[in-house]
């Protein structure tokens, strides 16, 4: 399969198309490829993340060399 002309039937496809729904259905799957990870995680998992932000801006963190000493 060539995939440059896949692409190019598509596109004849979608120039000739009148069907909004056609359209839209296509929208849709191309915002759905483009989700954003961060918008995936539920409130407490980003809370998490911004709490381990604060704490690196802080200082409040070890290399990994000194953490990984602490359980060998």
């Amino acid at each position: 399969m060539d995939i440059q002309l896949e692409k190019l039937e598509l596109i004849k496809m979608l120039a000739d198309t009148e069907d909004p729904a056609i359209i839209q259905s296509i929208r849709k799957i191309f915002k759905k490829e483009k989700k954003d990870w961060w918008e995936e995680l539920t409130e407490e998992q980003k809370e998490e993340i911004k709490e381990g932000e604060r704490q690196i801006e802080r200082g409040e963190y070890s290399d990994f060399e000194t953490f990984i000493q602490k359980y060998i």
